[in-house]
């Protein structure tokens, strides 16, 4: 369908797209329909939309009722330990640590996908859009670097991202968490509506929502909606959720203008120093071992934040001995994630005779409520959180380990469960420089690529932050009416929240950052970078739409650059 065996030639393209994830794709969806001809490189196998082996797989039919035996999770020891469970059903999405491995200074869990879709199969689908908030915040507060754009440079883009993608949800009217163009929201359940009524009545600058989700809840072309089957970790047979590979990989296809190589791993980005700019890139074939050079007008940097940082780093020369683009020295450094895992638990005892069906793959979502003006000003922390959770009744298994037998364990199976609801908070994390990843040279790949070392913690913003990330969620389930309020802290390494961003980052400066405002290398303009490296400060909301957004904007400014001759 998309392999093109004129990759074991030295051939040359419009434009390179290096990953096939959730901003690769849409760098291969705008490009290819603006006209270019495109080489797309994936450093993992094929995988085509319906390539879903476990989709429509029951539990008994899976070897050992779906768990991955404990001699087959020795090649997991990371990937395992992140609470990402890895079973019979999705385990062909995990990488084993035992052929990718990487270092860490102190602990980071970083979670990959190598194949083509990358982690658009796996991601958890809420799509919010940043406000001015998120991109002025650094400016006004003297943190790190100023972005170089501001929320109405990319709005346009978030709309047209949202019109394709499909999100449904509903606007709010709220400053920090910009209205979009939605499809018909899911709808919250009995106990979410309780929690909804008791925040909003008790607090009025808080809003409960449900979420904004690239779920369709009305068929997009051949998309079908959304199936509530819970399943989504398996891959969607009916394209009910945006991944790459139901929807900007076969737009770019249809378009005749796409060559994608599975299988190669892009070792480095190749300098041409006479016209000082990229000429191209390398590779590895992942199958043969054998090297390939690829040349193009332009480049775009797809490979997930560690793994485009990564080969920006390997991407030595004697213009670049630090690494491509790197007269700054930022880059690697920077690093951000979200940090979660707290929150509060309660139960009612009310609504007994009602139940929820099917399994509807969206929670709710509590907008960020925090130093957005100055009634909402807090003394001991920067920036916010939000929350997001969901709450339904208990069923069966909640007796399980109980061990009861006979017509009593019966009739307590067959009797549904309390109601309960759970939230927990998605919080910020600031941009320190201290923050960073670097390569292992000591360390190598089952290909024989250097690997990455890790150097990240959560600081003293953060942790000021997780103290009322706690106390209000208990407050307001309390205020809302629910018993048994149970308040936790779970912390979580960095990287646990799958949002890693910002060793690339985008500035106004080239001595301080990496990209300029249309995500280009400083030095070497006609390299994109778009994936979340080139994030300048993290905001609290779910980054992904972010992501795609920057990519659609920033391919639409390359292409006309390309054709006007300019790169």
């Amino acid at each position: 369908m998309y392999f093109n065996s004129k990759g074991k030639d030295e051939v040359t393209y419009d434009a390179i797209v290096v990953g096939t994830g959730i901003s690769g794709g849409w760098a291969a969806k705008e490009l290819s329909e603006l006209g270019l001809n495109i080489l797309v490189l994936e450093r993992g196998r094929m995988v085509k939309h319906g390539d879903y082996p476990t989709a429509n797989l029951d539990p008994w039919e899976m070897p050992n009722g779906g768990k991955v035996t404990p001699e087959e999770m020795k090649d997991y020891p990371k990937q395992n330990r992140t609470g990402y469970t890895i079973t019979e059903s999705t385990k062909h999405w995990w990488p084993k640590d035992t052929e990718h491995p990487y270092s860490e200074n102190k602990p980071f869990d970083w979670i990959r996908g190598y194949h083509v879709g990358g982690r658009s199969l796996m991601w958890g689908r809420q799509s919010y859009r940043l406000s001015d908030l998120d991109f002025t915040a650094n400016a006004k507060e003297g943190i790190a670097i100023d972005w170089p754009i501001r929320y109405a440079d990319l709005s346009p883009w978030y709309d047209k991202v949202e019109k394709f993608i499909g999100v449904s949800g509903q606007n709010a009217g709220l400053p920090q968490l910009p209205d979009g163009i939605f499809q018909k929201p899911m709808e919250l359940n009995c106990i979410e509506k309780k929690l909804k009524a008791g925040i909003e009545s008790n607090y009025p600058e808080r809003n409960l929502l449900i979420g904004r989700a690239a779920n369709l809840t009305e068929p997009i072309g051949t998309r079908g909606s959304c199936q509530s089957r819970d399943r989504c970790m398996r891959g969607c047979p009916f394209g009910a959720y945006f991944s790459s590979n139901s929807s900007t990989l076969p737009a770019a296809e249809a378009t005749g203008n796409m060559t994608i190589r599975p299988h190669s791993i892009v070792s480095e980005v190749v300098y041409d120093p006479k016209k000082q700019k990229a000429s191209g890139v390398r590779i590895v074939d992942a199958e043969t071992g054998a090297t390939h050079e690829f040349f193009s007008k332009i480049v775009f940097m797809n490979a997930s934040t560690v793994g485009t940082t990564s080969i920006l780093m390997r991407s030595k020369s004697e213009r670049f001995p630090n690494g491509f683009g790197n007269d700054s020295g930022e880059l690697g450094h920077n690093l951000m994630d979200h940090h979660f895992k707290v929150g509060a638990s309660g139960e009612t005892d009310e609504f007994k005779d009602q139940m929820s069906v099917g399994g509807r793959p969206n929670g709710i979502y509590i907008p960020r409520f925090q130093n957005i003006n100055a009634a909402t000003k807090r003394k001991n922390y920067l920036r916010g959180f939000g929350y997001q959770g969901g709450g339904g009744r208990r069923g069966w298994s909640r007796n399980i380990a109980e061990a009861s037998f006979g017509a009593g364990f019966k009739e307590q199976i067959s009797t549904p469960g309390k109601w309960s609801m759970g939230i927990m908070g998605f919080g910020e994390c600031l941009p320190y420089h201290e923050n960073r990843m670097f390569l292992n040279e000591d360390l190598k790949d089952k290909h024989g690529m250097s690997t990455v070392t890790f150097d990240a913690e959560w600081k003293e913003n953060e942790w000021e932050m997780r103290k009322e990330m706690k106390s209000a969620a208990a407050e307001m389930m309390e205020a809302a009416g629910f018993k048994n309020v149970t308040p936790y802290d779970r912390v979580p390494n960095p990287g646990n929240g799958i949002h890693e961003m910002g060793t690339a980052r985008m500035g106004r400066d080239p001595k301080t950052s990496v990209l300029n405002k249309w995500n280009q290398v400083h030095a070497a303009k006609n390299v994109f970078v778009t994936d979340g490296s080139c994030m300048t400060s993290a905001g609290c909301q779910n980054p992904s739409l972010t992501y795609m957004a920057l990519t659609a904007r920033a391919a639409n400014y390359a292409a006309e650059q390309v054709k006007k001759g300019n790169l």
